[in-house]
């Protein structure tokens, strides 16, 4: 399982995964950080992009913050990092 640092830009424009910010992931998500709305959406966003089912994705930490820890199952750390730096 790995885990991975996500900076959270919500009420975008569209839903995307932009790239590295050094060792955190950077994703805008069209969805208002309330209600755990974005969060939602950035699981989603990230289960399409890796293939996976999103119960395979967890916030860990950050739950009310840009600025999140998210658990991924089926993945180790250097798999994880390539399959979020291939371009789409």
């Amino acid at each position: 399982m790995a885990r991975i640092h996500v900076k959270v830009v919500p009420s975008s424009s569209r839903d995307t995964v932009v790239g590295w910010l050094g060792e955190s992931l950077k994703v805008k998500v069209m969805a208002p950080p309330e209600k755990g709305r974005a969060n939602l959406a950035v699981v989603e966003l990230l289960a399409r992009r890796l293939g996976i089912d999103p119960t395979a994705i967890e916030v860990v930490s950050g739950h009310a913050s840009p600025a999140k820890v998210l658990s991924i199952a089926g993945f180790d750390d250097e798999s994880l990092h390539t399959a979020l730096s291939r371009r789409d």
